[in-house]
């Protein structure tokens, strides 16, 4: 019998995974609404797998305490969340889902361009004033600018294929460039500094490591056009915080619109709940952030480019599957570890 142990996961979910396994046997099934922290993680304890979203950390110190785990099932793309090497220290997978809202993150991230062309925010707050004067709302068009994407994996690629239909100019900085979107999109590659001095538009859609961790910073941004907007849908810590407030602040930023942020889990309070007391770090990185809040050219929004009923049905599937695959024997989407099992489902196994 297999142990799995689901975390932050809402009723509907739950039913969904209950359902799932129950259909095929060989498993015993724990599921909890609330995100793995140190107190609930005895609940894991005897835990074969267990499934966690971003806003569960899986820290050294967790693992230290599930002595049975083999397997841990990101409930999502990014798995910054995870210590992988700690993982990989204790030969337990980490599998993802690398793919379920390739349209959805993209969708969201063009909406926010649109938002901060149109000024949305102020018009939207004024309104709701009773107030519908449209002196101070004059926006820009989108058509024939030049958006500069951070990254053309499947999130990014998608934005392009939104973008070049609204007649935009395409440029992408990427390690690993792709001659199909230079093909069919005009798209063309630049080194990062001449992409941020030539861009209209900057959307940011690279995972965050220690190579990516504020790659935009205060030096960059100097690079960058006073009118231009910066858009992040990707990880809070790519995006230096402070630096873009200064910016803001100073008129060298025409806007910008953040999903992820740093700080953000002190603010996002479902995310927060039962871990304790920020770190003082946090919260200054939350007091900066709230700090761009107060600007009517920035938009701040909860981590919410992957929320649609959709994404979350494609990522449940996802990791449903990948659990299925590893306890057969057959890992897939594994990011971290080298563990095998026997190649022999459960009992009464079988796909559906």
């Amino acid at each position: 019998m297999v142990k799995l142990v689901f975390f932050d996961l809402d009723e509907h979910e739950q039913d969904v995974v209950r359902d799932a396994f129950a259909r095929e046997g060989g498993y015993e099934i724990d599921l909890h609404p609330d995100a793995l922290t140190s107190k609930n993680a005895p609940f894991a304890r005897n835990a074969d797998g267990i499934g966690v979203f971003v806003t569960s950390h899986v820290t050294r110190e967790i693992l230290d305490r599930l002595p049975n785990l083999k397997m841990v099932a990101a409930v999502s793309t990014g798995f910054d969340n995870i210590d992988v090497d700690a993982c990989r220290e204790r030969n337990i997978a980490v599998c993802n889902v690398p793919r379920y809202g390739d349209n959805t993150v993209a969708e969201f991230a063009f909406g926010l361009i649109l938002a901060l062309a149109r000024k949305f925010r102020p018009t939207f707050e004024r309104t709701a004033r009773g107030e519908f004067s449209r002196t101070g709302l004059q926006g820009m068009d989108i058509a024939g600018k030049t958006l500069g994407l951070i990254g053309t994996g499947h999130i990014g690629s998608h934005l392009a294929r939104i973008a070049h239909g609204a007649d935009m100019k395409i440029v992408a900085y990427d390690p690993h460039p792709k001659p199909d979107l230079t093909r069919d999109y005009g798209i063309r590659y630049l080194a990062l500094d001449d992409l941020l001095r030539e861009s209209d538009v900057i959307s940011l859609h690279v995972p965050y490591t220690k190579a990516t961790h504020h790659l935009i910073n205060a030096e960059r941004l100097y690079l960058v056009k006073n009118t231009a907007f910066l858009i992040n849908t990707s990880r809070g810590g790519v995006v230096d915080t402070r630096a873009v407030a200064t910016a803001l602040n100073e008129g060298r930023l025409g806007g910008v619109a953040l999903d992820t942020f740093e700080g953000e889990e002190v603010w996002i309070e479902e995310e927060f709940a039962g871990t304790g007391e920020p770190p003082a770090a946090e919260l200054k990185e939350a007091l900066e952030s709230f700090a761009i809040l107060h600007s009517d050219r920035a938009i701040l929004s909860p981590h919410n480019a992957f929320n649609t009923r959709e994404a979350l049905e494609r990522i449940l599937a996802t990791s449903i599957e990948n659990i299925r695959a590893f306890f057969a024997g057959n890992p897939q989407n594994v990011v971290a570890g080298t563990y095998r099992v026997p190649a022999a489902p459960p009992a009464g196994g079988g796909r559906t």
